[in-house]
C-alpha cells in the first residue's frame, strides 16, 4: 500500500506484470475511487464549464463524455479532466478530476463562478468509483447493470441501475483497452467489487495501472502534464477550441506557435534498461535535450519505452538519444506514440 493524495491504494495485488496481462488479454478491475468528483447543475452550468475549461461544450450532447484540460491564465494546465453530459433539465454535468488536483479544482471553480446560476457539490466522499478494463469488460457489465453497455459508443453515458442503486456508467478508462467506469453511492462499492471478483475479474493496483496507460502513450499529471506545461507542448492541442472564450486562451494563441518550447515525445530503448521519472536525455555531443517524465519495460511490448520532454528541434521520430539510467548512458529513439493500440473489433 502507498499513500497517493491521501488515499492509501495498493500497488499490486498478485504481480503489476500478470495484473498487467490480465487488463490485455482479459479484464481487470481498478478502484480508483481517489479520483474527484463533481456534480454541476443549474441553468448555466453548462456555461460556467465552458468558461473554464479548453474544449468546447455547446456541441456535446446528453449522454456523452469529453476528455479537456483546465488552464491558468498563462495556458499552463491545472489538471486534465472528463466532463459528462448528463442531460436533464435544467441541466446536469459530472466532472472527474484527478485525485491530486481535487481540491485545486474545487477552489479554481469557486474563485471563478462569475455568479453563474449553477451550483457545484463535491461527491467524492459520497460515492466510489471502480474502472473495469479489458477485451472482455465489456460483455460482463450486462451481468451487473440494468442497462447494457454494448449499446454505448467510446466516450458514451448513461444512468443505470446497480441492484436498486442509481449509478454513472461511461465507456471510458486509462489502459488503452475497451472497458467502463462506473461511479456508484459509497455504500455499494463493496459489493460491486465482491461481485466482479466472484465473475473472476482480477484485481489491479496502481503499478498496473501506471504500465498500462504508459504503453497507451496517456499522459499522467505531475509527470506529463503539470503547471508549467501547456497543452501544445503536450500533443494535446485537440483538447482546446480557440474559437470559444475559455481561462488561459490567450496566453494559449500566443503560445501555439511557439517553437522554443519542450515537447512531449516517445522514447522506445534499443537495450533493457528501462529509463525512470528525471533521467536525463542526452543528445550525440553529450548536450542535456531534455528529461524522461515516465518510463517502464513493457509488458506488452518486451522492451523499455518512455515518455520525455526535449528540445523541439531533438523531438522528431528516429532521433537518437542517451537516456541517464542509473548513471550509465542507454540508447533510445524517439517515436510516434502511443507505443501501444489495441486491436480493432
Amino acid at each position: 500500500m502507498v499513500d497517493f493524495a491521501g488515499t492509501q491504494l495498493p500497488v499490486q495485488f498478485s504481480s503489476i506484470v500478470q495484473e498487467h496481462q490480465a487488463v490485455r488479454r482479459g479484464m481487470g478491475w481498478f478502484d480508483v475511487s481517489h479520483m474527484g468528483r463533481f456534480r454541476l447543475s443549474g441553468p448555466e452550468a453548462r456555461l460556467w464549464l465552458d468558461a473554464l475549461l479548453t474544449c468546447r461544450l455547446s456541441d456535446l450532447p446528453a449522454g456523452k463524455v469529453r476528455y479537456s484540460l483546465v488552464c491558468k491564465q498563462d495556458g499552463a494546465i491545472l489538471d486534465d479532466v472528463l466532463v459528462y453530459n448528463l442531460g436533464g433539465t435544467p441541466g446536469e454535468w459530472a466532472l472527474v478530476v484527478n485525485a491530486s488536483n481535487r481540491a485545486k479544482i474545487y477552489q479554481w471553480f469557486q474563485a471563478n463562478q462569475e455568479n453563474w446560476q449553477a451550483k457545484l457539490e463535491d461527491q467524492t466522499e459520497q460515492t466510489a468509483m471502480v474502472a473495469v478494463q479489458g477485451p472482455n469488460a465489456v460483455s460482463l457489465a450486462k451481468q451487473l447493470f440494468d442497462r447494457d453497455v454494448a449499446d454505448l459508443p467510446n466516450y458514451g453515458c448513461f444512468q443505470a441501475h446497480f441492484g436498486k442503486a442509481e449509478v454513472l456508467v461511461s465507456r471510458t478508462g486509462y489502459t488503452g483497452e475497451d472497458g467502463w467506469e462506473v461511479c456508484v453511492p459509497g455504500e455499494c462499492g463493496l459489493s460491486l467489487v465482491e461481485r466482479l471478483d466472484a465473475a473472476g475479474v482480477t484485481a489491479c493496483g496502481l503499478g498496473a495501472r501506471d504500465t498500462l496507460r504508459l504503453e497507451a502513450s496517456m499522459p499522467l499529471y505531475g509527470h506529463e502534464l503539470s503547471e508549467e506545461i501547456d497543452p501544445y507542448q503536450a500533443g494535446l492541442g485537440r483538447s482546446v477550441d480557440l474559437e470559444k472564450e475559455f481561462i488561459g486562451r490567450e496566453a494559449l494563441l500566443r503560445r501555439r506557435g511557439r517553437s522554443d518550447l519542450p515537447v512531449r515525445v516517445g522514447l522506445v530503448a534499443s537495450g533493457k534498461r528501462a529509463a525512470r521519472e528525471n533521467d536525463l536525455l542526452l543528445d550525440e555531443t553529450g548536450a542535456e535535450v531534455g528529461r524522461v517524465t515516465s518510463g517502464t519495460m513493457s509488458p506488452t511490448l518486451g522492451y523499455p519505452v518512455a515518455m520525455a520532454y526535449v528540445q523541439p528541434g531533438k523531438s522528431v521520430p528516429g532521433y537518437s538519444l542517451s537516456a541517464m539510467v542509473r548513471g550509465r548512458p542507454e540508447l533510445y529513439t524517439t517515436t510516434k506514440m502511443p507505443f501501444y493500440r489495441r486491436s480493432a473489433v
